[in-house]
């Protein structure tokens, strides 16, 4: 049976780490993507601006997530994945900007993962195409970061997982990193080949799917157990929302915008045993903070339908 996870973003908070998880374990949840993310924000980082989070010694970061382990722990929750701050890699970005992304955000990302016991974590691939002229220079790149971070996963048991991104060219939405199914899957296993460890893995994004017209199906199907974790969210198909499915329509006949039954034939047809995660946190802020726990069980319902599906 699929367990059902979700984001801890907009639900745990530093101060009481524990009372986010056991809202979490009370609106049917049994699994957290740890929102690593959220220490050092995208937004900011395409600002080129850092913060002094990742300043901190491995001991500092370790002692303070250690309330977020224990609260995980007493609440029932299981850190089955988190998700590495991105971009690892900021375009036009200084030498020193990407130094740090690379040398201290990265490596501390993989101890705070092995610290939390989390099995896996994400990546984003570097968007550099356009830059240096073709998508194989881009993943170049990519491989260059990830073969730093292998040994590092490799020792401490945790699979990198890269997926599927959309990119932004002049207001025009395009395929990204990661979005031709074969390719990822002979990289991938060229990676495990050579480490001899499942040091990468794939982790599908069904919104950045939606918006470049991916075939849902077909994209799994051709992953098969190089799937390890999702990013399940909905979207108009025009802007990266991370709603929750079944939430957009095309028509008045509320055809949905996101091919869900697509996905849940893809993952019937390589039969995914793994968790369905949630990636809605932005729903969260959209509701009154009075009705968290009814929206929470609400995704967590669906996560059970799909289950059933399954």
């Amino acid at each position: 049976m699929n367990l059902i996870g979700t984001q801890t973003k907009n639900i745990v908070e530093d101060g009481n780490p524990e009372a986010g998880f056991r809202l979490m374990k009370q609106a049917g949840f049994s699994c957290a993507d740890f929102s690593l993310n959220s220490y050092l924000l995208n937004t900011s980082l395409y600002q080129f601006q850092l913060n002094d989070f990742f300043n901190r010694s491995v001991v500092e970061l370790e002692q303070f997530f250690t309330p977020h382990k224990k609260g995980a722990v007493s609440a029932g929750i299981r850190i089955n994945q988190m998700h590495m701050p991105y971009p690892a890699y900021v375009p036009k970005g200084s030498k020193e900007l990407n130094g740090y992304l690379w040398n201290e955000v990265a490596p501390k990302s993989m101890e705070i993962c092995a610290f939390l016991e989390c099995p896996y974590i994400v990546v984003h691939g570097f968007k550099l195409a356009r830059n240096l002229g073709s998508e194989q220079a881009e993943w170049e790149r990519t491989e260059q970061f990830l073969d730093m971070l292998a040994p590092m996963a490799k020792e401490m048991g945790i699979t990198v997982c890269i997926e599927n991104l959309y990119d932004n060219v002049g207001g025009h939405l395009i395929e990204g990193p990661c979005c031709d199914a074969k390719k990822a899957v002979e990289r991938i296993d060229r990676f495990n080949d050579r480490y001899h460890a499942e040091v990468v893995g794939f982790c599908f994004d069904t919104g950045h799917a939606n918006l470049v017209g991916l075939d849902f199906e077909t994209f799994l199907v051709t992953l098969g157990d190089r799937l390890k974790v999702l990013h399940i969210h909905d979207n108009d198909g025009v802007r990266d929302l991370h709603q929750i499915p079944f939430t957009f329509t095309k028509t008045r006949e509320n055809k949905a915008s996101t091919d869900w039954e697509g996905f849940i034939r893809g993952l019937k047809a390589i039969r995914y045993n793994r968790v369905l995660s949630f990636e809605t946190a932005p729903v969260l802020t959209a509701f009154p903070k009075e009705m968290q726990l009814q929206v929470l069980q609400l995704i967590s319902g669906i996560g059970k339908y799909f289950t059933a599906e399954l």
